[in-house]
């Protein structure tokens, strides 16, 4: 039987009185790329948080490549990775320079030829050498995605990764990707509120309300389950819901 990339049993946060995850359950199998859906404050960034070992779960496990995150965590992060629109990098730094550093934490060989592989990828060539801080806001989500996809990792959890980007970019990120995944056998956690994205990207999707896991399977399934004409119609009536 294969071991799932990520194993998540019954997971739970709770900061005071106020439960952000409550009891969810789920995995992720090699080269899966396994939607993350639900409403602003539904617990997405909150169980992304504890899969990086940002924050501390308050019971439940997390287990990737059947090791325990909190008995393996250097082991197990070493070979996992993340972008998000919302963080930033270096500003003094130029690209290049930044993709260095980030190679060198994580103790990388052959930098120069990784880094001229993934430029290629994203198409990042004619600022490879720009400083970050005169970035539009469209390189820099390159450059997060330059980052992540960097370190060759096993895992990748992908927050809203094309937001900012034009349409014509955003569909050719989506399609690396895809290459790469298909490629490597990379494990995606994709999340995004454009849900054409999410039906195109996902093999599977799990849909987060109000901190409870309410639905998984399928785009289409979950459709079928909630009576809908599509995955917006879903977000919509559950949004509402609140």
């Amino acid at each position: 039987m294969t071991v799932p990339t990520v194993h998540v049993q019954n997971l739970t946060k709770r900061f005071g009185d106020f439960t952000a995850v409550e009891n969810i359950s789920f995995h992720i199998s090699p080269g899966e790329i396994l939607g993350l859906l639900g409403p602003n404050g539904a617990g997405k960034t909150t169980t992304i948080q504890m899969l990086l070992g940002l924050i501390t779960p308050t019971s439940g496990s997390i287990r990737m490549f059947g090791l325990d995150l909190d008995a393996h965590r250097e082991t197990i992060l070493g070979q996992v990775n993340f972008s998000s629109t919302y963080i930033s990098m270096p500003f003094s730094l130029t690209v290049e320079e930044n993709l260095r550093v980030v190679a060198k934490l994580y103790g990388m060989s052959d930098v120069a030829r990784r880094i001229d592989e993934v430029v290629k990828i994203l198409e990042m060539e004619e600022f490879r050498t720009k400083v970050t801080r005169k970035l539009s806001s469209g390189q820099m989500t390159r450059l997060a995605l330059a980052k992540a996809i960097l370190t060759e990792p096993k895992v990748l959890f992908l927050d809203e990764p094309t937001a900012s980007l034009d349409p014509d970019i955003a569909h050719k990120i989506r399609g690396a990707l895809k290459e790469v995944r298909q490629s490597t056998g990379l494990s995606i956690l994709y999340t995004s509120h454009n849900m054409r994205e999410m039906e195109e990207m996902s093999d599977r999707i799990i849909f987060l309300q109000r901190g409870k896991l309410v639905a998984e399977g399928t785009a289409q399934e979950i459709v079928d389950k909630f009576g809908q004409q599509d995955l917006e119609e879903v977000f919509l009536k559950l949004a509402r819901e609140r």
